[in-house]
């Protein structure tokens, strides 16, 4: 059995390019990340909220890559951002990283009060399965 979306009938579909539940069946071993911030290799942290999302995706696609696995094993993607502002900004960076992906993570999008530091605006964690 492969890893299915669930989108049960009778519910509005998803607001975006997520699925409203994943299933993953026994035979998977899954691979959690840390919050990724939008800090760069050498300490700076861009200003919008889209670069940062650009740096946060970056990150997690090389854990991933470290664990053997990519977006296309996504099963969750939990994201905090500090503004609804930076929704848009966040929601566009994720769907160029879920591009050609077909079977589609279960989502949810927070805005939070903050982060650690002031300058943050995005982080995200994510939770992928690959096979065992």
């Amino acid at each position: 059995m492969a890893i299915r979306m669930l989108e049960p009938n009778g519910i509005a579909p998803p607001f975006a390019r997520y699925a409203h539940g994943v299933i993953v069946p026994e035979g998977y071993r899954l691979i959690a990340t840390s919050g990724q911030l939008g800090v760069a290799s050498d300490g700076t942290v861009p200003e919008s909220a889209e670069a940062q999302a650009e740096i946060v995706f970056g990150n997690l696609t090389g854990i991933l890559a470290a664990g053997g696995a990519g977006p296309a094993d996504v099963v969750r993607i939990n994201a905090y951002v500090t503004d609804r502002a930076h929704m848009a900004g966040y929601m566009s960076v994720r769907d160029r990283w879920l591009a050609g992906v077909e079977r589609l993570p279960a989502s949810t999008l927070v805005i939070v009060s903050g982060f650690t530091r002031e300058e943050f605006k995005v982080e995200v964690e994510v939770t992928a399965a690959v096979r065992a």
